[in-house]
């Protein structure tokens, strides 16, 4: 089980956040940030390329130091500096940078003001009212950090899904390769592609006699074994990720790798299905009596219950068993329905990658089109472009689109939405652009009415196409505005606007039910990676994850559209007055769709 790409990402991410507690030169802090997102974007395992002799130092923003103090990661899970700089800063100070709002300058502003090295003594200065007195703070902020805190000290840790999906492709790779193992699948909330994920749960069959146990706590990334039998052993990673391993005989695969997945409350339903018709649900397989009627693979249990196979991301009991006895499961949009990405960054901006570079990375994924959309200039410290640089930058891509073949970049841009609902640019070069993408960065904490009208009067400026990550949250670090997601999804509708699923795997905006939302009313849904280089645009696999557990289809997602119906959809967004026109594609997917709810 080696060290995967997200385990040195999160290095480098500590190393910086230390350097930032202690005021380390801010080009210093950046590099390792921008490491830290080279590596976590990275298609290829950095073990496997380090086991192959492949030099790192290609890789964008990675010099021999760097890639020096990767192989160091990779072969003991640190590094030197990580280590030294933990010596340097109070060991409790990390734990702090996980509450939202808590960056390295406010940490270190309570540290040298309150002395708080803490979470317990976050919590007992936030609820004594100390917080709030520090500069830069205030009541507001502190009744936000208290509330996180308490919440901290009480949950369960969760990784986010890009980490439990290397760690289990990690984990599955090594388990495939034991001898006698057949079958190596991952169940679990990760199968069920949450935005976040407790326990990994893995399911093998195996030959008789197989060692899969035994190698599997034995690996050198265990940290702590809890528990190990014939059939099921149980780990703690060094990580802090528990795993749960579990070996079914072929005959029961199916039944267990169902019930494993879950969610529980599908399960439950299954069983009340199952129990209906006199018979009986289990891990084991489905019976009549005393006889096993199915369970060697989920198929076999769903028809002999009378339903079609029901998707993994669906399983949350939120209305699809209904919907699969009536014949109206609807057929989920797929990783190959995307034609394009609609956000994407270059080193125009804060991105790695050239706008040639991130061209022909989208040609090679078989997309018709990427549209570039860099920060507009309120983001002084993303490098955003004022008028006269994206005026430029129109000019190059214009050029540049006479050379490609295959595909096109589109011209956009992503905007900052001020305070009073404004945009960052004016009307006159917005106009130039095929989509404008509006963003909040700043002012997260507007009460809920004030946030609403905020969007509501941003969409309705006349340059405006798709509505940006639309809650602002990050997940663990930031919670979503305070926002009626309803009524801005409704307000979409009427302006002909678009909604995004940003794909980033901090993000996730929007989340699965509000996707449902979208889809409800109406709205269509563009699935972005908002890729700061080459290797960010494979983020979109887990968008589309996301928009599966909300039921969307591919014609509910505005970015599988061909080219030439996308641009009359980005035109008519735009008040250019065009009407789209669906294409032979979207026609005949509506027909054999039409069975669906």
């Amino acid at each position: 089980m080696p060290i995967v790409n997200a385990d040195v990402a999160a290095v480098f991410n500590q190393i910086a956040d230390l350097l930032e507690v202690q005021g380390a030169n801010p080009f210093r802090i950046r590099a390792y940030r921008n490491a830290a997102r080279t590596v976590d974007e990275l298609g290829s395992s950095l073990a496997a390329m380090l086991a192959r002799g492949e030099d790192l130092d290609a890789l964008p923003g990675i010099g021999p130091d760097l890639a020096g103090k990767i192989a160091e990661i990779v072969a003991t899970g640190t590094c030197e500096q990580l280590e030294r700089l933990r010596k340097e800063v109070p060991p409790a100070i990390t734990e702090l940078l996980a509450i939202p709002r808590l960056g390295p300058k406010r940490v270190r502003a309570l540290h040298d003001e309150l002395g708080i090295e803490t979470l317990p003594e976050l919590l007992n200065a936030a609820r004594e009212g100390r917080i709030g007195q520090v500069k830069g703070f205030g009541a507001r902020m502190e009744q936000q950090i208290l509330e996180a805190a308490a919440s901290r000290l009480a949950q369960e840790r969760r990784f986010k899904l890009q980490v439990a999906l290397q760690v289990s492709d990690a984990l599955l790779s090594e388990l495939k390769a034991v001898p006698g193992v057949r079958q190596a699948v991952a169940a679990g909330s990760l199968r069920r592609m949450r935005d976040t994920v407790g326990d990994l749960d893995l399911l093998v069959t195996t030959q008789r006699g197989s060692a899969v146990m035994d190698r599997f706590a034995g690996s050198p990334d265990v940290q702590r074994v809890l528990s190990k039998g014939r059939t099921r052993a149980s780990v703690v990673l060094r990580s802090g990720m528990q795993v749960d391993l579990r070996s079914v005989p072929p005959a029961s695969f199916g039944a267990a790798w169902l019930y494993f997945t879950g969610s529980k409350a599908h399960n439950i339903a299954l069983r009340r299905l199952a129990q209906e018709a006199g018979l009986k649900l289990n891990e084991y397989g489905l019976y009549r009596g005393n006889e096993r009627i199915a369970g060697e693979s989920e198929v076999s249990v769903y028809r002999a219950l009378g339903l079609p196979f029901i998707e993994p991301e669906l399983r949350e009991d939120r209305g699809e068993i209904e919907a699969a006895r009536g014949h109206r499961l609807p057929r989920l949009v797929r990783l190959a329905d995307l034609r394009g990405d609609l956000h994407s960054h270059t080193k125009a901006s804060d991105g790695n990658d050239t706008l040639q570079a991130m061209a022909e990375a989208a040609r090679a994924r078989g997309w018709q089109y990427l549209a570039v959309t860099e920060h507009s200039k309120r983001l002084a410290l993303a490098r955003g472009l004022d008028a006269d640089r994206l005026a430029r930058q129109i000019d190059q891509i214009d050029k540049l689109n006479a050379s490609l073949e295959g595909m096109v970049l589109l011209k956009g841009i992503e905007v900052d939405i001020l305070e009073d609902g404004k945009l960052d640019l004016p009307d006159a070069v917005l106009k130039r652009l095929d989509l404008v993408v509006g963003a909040i960065h700043h002012r997260f904490d507007l009460p809920r009415d004030r946030q609403t009208d905020r969007l509501l009067r941003a969409m309705d400026q006349p340059c405006f196409t798709i509505l940006a990550h639309p809650t602002g949250r990050l997940i663990d670090e930031r919670p979503p505005c305070d926002i009626d997601l309803q009524r801005v999804i409704r307000h979409a509708r009427g302006r002909g606007c678009f909604l995004e699923l940003n794909a980033q795997p901090e993000r996730l905006d929007l989340t699965d039910l509000a996707c449902r939302m979208a889809r409800d009313e109406g709205v269509l849904v563009s699935i972005n990676s908002d890729a700061h280089s080459t290797l960010g645009l494979d983020d979109v696999r887990l968008g589309i994850g996301q928009a599966r557990r909300g039921w969307l289809r591919a014609r509910d997602v505005l970015n599988t559209r061909p080219r030439e119906e996308l641009r009359a959809l980005l035109d008519a967004a735009m008040g250019r007055a065009v009407q789209p026109r669906a294409s032979a594609a979207t026609k005949a997917s509506e027909l054999a769709d039409a069975h669906e709810a």
